[in-house]
């Protein structure tokens, strides 16, 4: 099926890998929960919180396209070899997943709080950069 893919988008002139342009929804959506959240500590800038909640539903909307398309690419250039930085790259993925399926569910927007919530934004974020840096180490070493 992969192959059947990646012949046809050839075809088509698309010859690049697929999932590099996807991670951009749900990294950016990452990045822009944790801006808006931080931001909406501010007095004037509290509206900003469902911001921020919203770009986690994005973000987790993104989750899954962008990973099917990472397991189409492993499939197409890595011959679906085990490699450290693929494990890597699913083991963060899982992690970002339920981080972001845990604020999804513990959030309030409505009433923002530097607490418990707040950190599990700051771990996505992290999560975020890990999955960032394996992934630029594994396609330009």
């Amino acid at each position: 099926m992969t192959e059947i893919i990646f012949e046809f988008l050839n075809k088509i002139g698309f010859a690049h890998p697929l999932h590099p342009a996807l991670t951009h929804i749900p990294m950016g959506m990452v990045m822009g929960a944790v801006t808006f959240r931080m931001a909406s500590f501010l007095p004037k800038l509290r509206f900003l919180a469902k911001t921020g909640y919203h770009c986690v539903i994005l973000g987790l909307l993104g989750i899954f396209p962008t990973a099917f398309a990472g397991y189409l690419d492993w499939q197409h250039t890595y011959g679906g070899n085990w490699e450290f930085l693929i494990i890597l790259k699913m083991v963060l993925a899982v992690i970002l997943t339920v981080v972001l399926v845990s604020i999804a569910y513990m959030d309030d927007p409505e009433t923002p709080k530097f607490d418990k919530k707040t950190l599990f934004y700051l771990v996505a974020v992290l999560l975020a950069i890990g999955l960032g840096f394996s992934g630029g180490e594994l396609q330009y070493g």
